[in-house]
């Protein structure tokens, strides 16, 4: 056989190449020995191929190795997505191990999470149910699209107060607990009440937040007309207060009165001198 037989041969793709060389390799194991019987394919075949192991279900990956801090929301950070850990690993050191499909933490080296990693839009979670605290469980079943539609089906401030409440938060999931207690507000007090707090709160400040429409519903400040609502103003340490210029509508009044004291005070003191 010449081992030279392609040198004279013009290929104009790689995939023609390919086919002319497994051509000739074909031939090449076929080829018998000249000192013994057989050829390469039949040695193969009859001693090599019943000792083969059968291939992996899947191929060989690379991996890059990581060490990250739990962070406090039981997630770590992968390029930019987050994957989360058992809660009780908070502020702990994990091994992360990353392919091109998994992304796997590890403790003193036993595997504690695994995930299919994500790709795409940074800023993504892939959360296991069983990673959470028990009192996280139960929003489980919420991200910020149910949220807000909840929001939205009570009305157009209610849904602007949600919207400053992630907008406020680093992390999406933040500020579900703040959420779920915004609606378990509207359950105690009614939706039509929560839709005008919201309303208040926001007339006081663009970026309104839960304790704002919590004090709101408390001190019944949404039920005020709206000429009465004008004269209380929020501060931020002790909820709403009267301000002065509430006070002034009965200026006249304590006027009269001081009057009304001073003439005494001078009844009594002349009286005094008389005696």
């Amino acid at each position: 056989m010449d081992y030279c037989s392609l040198r004279n041969w013009k290929f104009f793709g790689l995939k023609e190449l390919n086919e002319a060389i497994s051509e000739k390799l074909e031939e090449l194991n076929d080829k018998p020995f000249q000192k013994r019987a057989g050829s390469r394919a039949s040695v193969f075949f009859e001693e090599e191929a019943p000792l083969l192991l059968p291939l992996p279900d899947k191929p060989y990956e690379l991996s890059e190795w990581k060490t990250c801090i739990v962070a406090y929301n039981y997630h770590i950070s992968v390029d930019k997505t987050l994957y989360s850990v058992p809660h009780t690993y908070i502020k702990q050191e994990v091994d992360v191990r990353i392919t091109n499909r998994t992304v796997e933490m590890f403790a003193q080296g036993d595997r504690i999470a695994s995930h299919v990693r994500k790709f795409g839009k940074p800023g993504q979670y892939s959360t296991i149910e069983d990673h959470m605290p028990p009192d996280h469980r139960s929003f489980n079943q919420w991200n910020s699209e149910r949220f807000r539609s909840w929001a939205r089906s009570i009305g157009q401030n209610t849904l602007v107060v949600v919207n400053a409440i992630f907008a406020s938060r680093k992390v999406e999931q933040q500020g579900y607990r703040t959420c779920m207690a915004l609606l378990k507000l509207g359950d105690k007090y009614s939706h039509e009440r929560l839709e005008a707090a919201c309303k208040r709160a926001l007339s006081y400040t663009t970026s309104p937040n839960f304790k704002t429409v919590q004090t709101i519903l408390a001190t019944g400040q949404d039920t005020l007309p709206d000429e009465e609502q004008a004269h209380i103003t929020p501060t931020s340490n002790h909820g709403f207060t009267r301000g002065s210029a509430y006070y002034g509508r009965n200026s006249g009044l304590d006027s009269m009165s001081s009057d009304d004291t001073n003439h005494n005070d001078a009844t009594d003191n002349g009286n005094g001198g008389g005696f």
